[in-house]
């Protein structure tokens, strides 16, 4: 073994030897060292990393290299089966991935012919701009596998050579005794004792206590064991569980966590200049992928094998992500195991909210069929079916003709669907239903995140991001950890925030421009069609025009949302937030205002001011010198319910067809770019490096949870208006589950397992959905729906609500001579109209309404009180907490003080010395 050399004799060496080097690493044609294929660093192809670069360095300091040994006399397959190194016996657990052009590519390019002067200066002179940022990054890259390897990670090296590049593959391993000094560090948890792991499925409780077949439940192989653990310590390992088991202690994802630590540690250049991690390091480009490895294919084998010979990623994919387990419960201990806490717990959330769905699903359902099956009860839908020439209505626009009420006999009938009391009843239902949900959520997280071993799991003191460290202007030192670290003033950060919100405002001010569009086009739409000569096109005008306002409606909100999640991501980045959960936080809010503006905005015009701004006759309101629209013959609730079911469903219908083209079509270029391979080289099968780097990157939950609490809040907070929301959630999301556990088995690179212990700031944003429910469904119920009008009718005069149409409908004012804007077809002075309004003969309201109004408003305050008593009430009996679970907890810390204690023998023989 070499001696090591004194710094500055290790300076000149390595400025010699540093091209030679870059040349040893990326030139396929060098051949001048050739070492064992049998041994690590060894490269099958002919390249290899020099021994150099197995020397420990960091920044200026130099120690012994450290080599890895390898036996020459075993006979070992070159590529073992599994995530091995060449050994067979070292397991892989990440890979980095970078990609070079070979040099005969670059040398053909830098010979351009038939150019001028000018041109070829200037070309010259981007190519050494292009060669220098290239050499940065060779450099960059090389000292950071020195780096890695100084922290005492295993290395083995890999090429694949295609048609324009090589692709470099590097794989890592952590050996034992780094895995145990970073698992104390990290506070990993380590097994003291074997219990029980049943299924936490209340479902399957409930129907076995009912003796009942439950084909939900199914047998999955290979269910991890169950253990009561503390945290770890290397002085008290002979106490934990299979500490003897040297290869097998750690799982795959502690192993890949630990990792991934070090690689975010590990500098590739000044520590000063923050020039540490990975994950800046990818965002520089000198690397191009860093993955840990999926356990093998998903596919079934094609022999004859057992369910327990299935390895992780197959079992996930044939008991959870395949399309014909869509009935079944999700394996989330096989999926916490594969892929980490996170992604677990947002599945869990996603199979409870599905599972909470089917009540309300099924209570929506039978109060729409009971809707169906009382709409001949309908007396005052009868009157108008029945009135024949009766009622002749004032026009609908200044250059429109009157027309019959009993021409809107259908709608009027439709309207009942989504307009009777037992809507009423469902809106309270659903009300209930938001805040029970989110109270036994709580409960249900509290016992994952134990059984999980994140309970008291809290994020340390977190490392800048790594745009945050490339672009802070500053070093300042950390308060907490007192080490010199990139610094953005916060008075240019809060002037930047300050900034960010204005464009917000600007974005949101953008999407009422494009509502009032919509209106607008619903007004022409709708005026041009009542001018046809067809009645049938007549009646169905509103119709029409609000179905097909509603679908341009669907494509703006669409293209908005893309637009500006883009705009926010840049927005977001450009306020220099330090940590990634400042980032993602400030991310999370902008595109949630956002798009929650850009999804209600439109219902929330039908719901609320659509109809209320009309005037009577002679009296008209204008919106740029247009009539304003009014409800639909059917009222504001059927039109309503058109907008909620366009959007909602078509919102779900596109999203699910983007998931499931969209990965396939992004995993088909990827394996394009990488299919052509050189002739020379002798087909033969892929590795598995070489299969997942063809696989596309995890995109991350956001969008995941982003859809789910849109669709969140159309199923609480309009359900008045649309009581089969609940219906079209509960189907989509089955399609959701497995949609999004196929792109993770198949489709995506094994993401970093990372630990949560909840769904974070989405719960806070569910529980103000959930309380802003109950509020927009009392004004939906007071001031849209016709239950009140008609409740107090049948107070003050009939029961059977006969005469009720008669009693909605105004005169028009006669002798008005202020009116303006009237055709020769209206003369209002000479024709008497009728109009859906509480007025007298001069316009001016009645007392009626105000009568109503009052009732309204008192309703709303009554509603609420009421309702937010019962949830606080339901708050208060359903503890956050299982006592269960707090047995279980108390059992744990007990178990843990026995094994950590390092006096208990010492303390128990002094209590029998003292004993009398």
């Amino acid at each position: 073994m070499p001696a090591a050399l004194r710094p500055d004799q290790a300076e000149e060496k390595e400025a010699e030897l540093a091209m030679e080097d870059r040349d040893a690493l990326l030139d396929m044609d060098f051949m001048g060292e050739q070492p064992s294929t049998d041994c690590y660093g060894s490269l099958q192809n002919g390249g290899f990393i020099p021994h150099r670069y197995l020397a420990a360095t960091h920044e200026d300091e130099y120690e012994e290299p450290l080599y890895i040994q390898c036996d020459k006399n075993d006979s070992l397959p070159p590529h073992p089966h599994g995530n091995y190194f060449r050994d067979g016996r070292t397991k892989i657990d990440f890979v980095l991935v970078w990609e070079v052009r070979s040099q005969r590519k670059r040398r053909s390019r830098a010979k351009g012919c038939g150019k001028s002067v000018g041109d070829t200066e200037a070309g010259a002179e981007e190519g050494g701009r292009s060669e220098r940022h290239k050499a940065q990054l060779d450099q960059w890259r090389d000292k950071f596998i020195r780096n890695l390897q100084n922290a005492r990670l295993f290395l083995e090296k890999e090429e694949t050579v295609i048609e324009k590049k090589t692709i470099h593959y590097l794989k890592l391993s952590a050996p034992r005794d780094v895995l145990v000094y970073y698992a104390e560090e990290l506070c990993l948890r380590a097994p003291l004792q074997a219990q029980p792991n049943p299924d936490h499925n209340t479902s399957d409780q409930m129907i076995k206590k009912l003796c009942l077949p439950n084909i939900m439940a199914e047998y999955v192989p290979n269910k991890p064991v169950n253990y009561y653990t503390c945290a770890f310590r290397k002085s008290k390992m002979d106490k934990f569980l299979g500490s003897e088991n040297h290869g097998t202690y750690f799982t795959n994802t502690q192993r890949q966590r630990i990792v991934y630590e070090i690689l975010s540690r590990t500098a590739y250049g000044k520590r000063k200049w923050a020039e540490v991690g990975v994950a800046r390091l990818l965002n520089e480009g000198a690397l191009t992928a860093a993955f840990p490895l999926h356990e093998g294919p998903f596919d079934r084998p094609e022999h004859e094998f057992l369910p327990e010979e299935l390895n992780q990623r197959q079992v996930l994919f044939h008991y959870w992500a395949h399309w014909s387990k869509w009935y079944k419960y999700q394996p989330l201990d096989h999926i916490r195991e594969y892929f980490g806490e996170k992604i677990a717990i947002y599945f869990a959330w996603l199979g409870f909210y599905t599972a909470w769905l089917l009540p309300a699903a099924v209570v929506g359902t039978l109060v729409f069929l009971s809707g169906i099956i009382s709409m001949g009860t309908n007396t005052p839908a009868e009157e108008i079916c029945s009135s024949g020439g009766h009622y002749l209505m004032c026009a609908l626009c200044d250059t429109c003709h009157t027309w019959n009420l009993s021409d809107t006999c259908l709608m009027a009938k439709m309207g009942y669907l989504f307009d009777h009391p037992g809507t009423v009843f469902f809106s309270v239902f659903m009300s209930f239903w938001a805040v029970t949900f989110l109270e036994y959520w709580k409960r249900k997280n509290a016992t994952l995140a134990y059984h999980w071993d994140c309970r008291d799991f809290h994020e340390e003191e977190e490392r800048p991001r790594a745009e945050f460290a490339a672009m802070a202007p500053a070093m300042e030192n950390n308060p907490v950890t007192g080490v010199k670290e990139p610094y953005f003033p916060k008075r240019a950060r809060l002037s930047r925030m300050l900034t960010g919100s204005m464009v917000i405002v600007v974005m949101l001010s953008v999407v009422m421009i494009f509502l009032v569009t919509v209106i607008m086009y619903r007004i022409i739409v709708s005026g041009m069609i009542n001018h046809k000569e067809t009645a049938v096109l007549r009646t169905q005008a509103g119709n029409i025009a609000n179905i097909s306002s509603s679908m341009v409606n669907l494509a703006l909100i669409l293209l908005m949302g893309q637009v500006y999640t883009a705009m926010a991501e840049q927005l977001t980045k450009w306020e220099m937030h330090r940590t990634q959960t400042d980032y993602e936080d400030a991310f999370t809010f902008k595109v949630f205002i956002f798009q929650f503006v850009n999804f209600y905005s439109s219902p929330f015009y039908v719901a609320f001011f659509k109809g209320r701004f009309v005037g009577y006759p002679g009296h008209y309101g204008t919106l740029f010198g247009m009539r304003n629209e009014d409800c639909g013959p059917g009222g504001c609730l059927i039109e309503l319910a058109q907008q909620l079911f366009i959007i909602m469903v078509g919102k779900q219908v596109i999203s699910n067809i983007q998931e499931f083209l969209i990965p396939k079509i992004k995993a088909w270029r990827q394996r394009q770019q990488l299919s052509g391979t050189r002739g020379t080289q002798v087909p033969r099968e892929r590795h598995r490096w070489e299969k997942d780097y063809t696989l596309i990157e995890c995109e991350g939950l956001f969008d995941e949870y982003l859809e789910m609490v849109l669709q969140f809040g159309f199923i609480t907070i309009f359900v008045a208006a649309f009581p089969l929301a609940p219906l079209f959630a509960l189907l989509n999301n089955w399609v959701e589950i497995r949609l999004d556990a196929h792109k993770f088995v198949c489709e995506y690179r094994r993401p970093v397992a990372e630990r949560a212990q909840n769904i974070g700031v989405w719960f806070n944003i569910l529980e103000a959905l959930s309380h802003l429910a109950v509020i927009i469904n009392a004004f939906l119920i007071a001031f849209t729906s016709d239950f009140l009008p008609r409740l107090l009718y049948k107070y003050k005069f009939d029961n059977n609500l006969m005469g009720y149409v008669n009693f909605t409908l105004a005169y028009s004012p006669l002798n008005n001579s202020s009116s303006n804007h009237i055709s020769s077809d209206n003369l209002f002075n000479a024709t008497i109209c009728r109009y859906k309004a509480f007025r007298d003969n001069n316009g001016s309201y009645t007392f009626f309404y105000w009568e109503l109004l009052a009732i309204r408003l008192g309703f709303i305050i009554a509603f609420e009180h009421v309702v937010f008593f019962i949830l606080r009430a339901i708050d208060w009996m359903v503890p956050d907490v299982p006592e269960s679970l707090e047995l279980q907890v108390k059992r744990e810390r007990y178990l843990a003080k026995q094994a950590l204690a390092d006096n208990q023998e010492a303390l128990l023989q002094a209590t029998r010395l003292l004993a009398p």
